[in-house]
């Protein structure tokens, strides 16, 4: 009961593509990337912030 087929996965999708439209959706994805990038950094323990590293690794 608690898993989901493709069906339902396809509903899904198809109503975030209708709610956010096709061009908003990469810019989510990205968002979501960065938010999980920065969970797993805290869990390790690492206290600098993903945009301070980006800025160490440009100089």
């Amino acid at each position: 009961m608690g898993r989901l087929g493709a069906t339902e996965i396809i509903v899904i999708l198809v109503i975030v593509l209708l709610l956010f439209g096709g061009k908003k959706i990469p810019e989510l994805m990205k968002g979501l990337g960065t938010g999980i990038k920065e969970f797993k950094d805290a869990a390790k323990g690492e206290d600098k912030p993903a945009d301070s590293k980006k800025e160490e690794t440009k100089e």
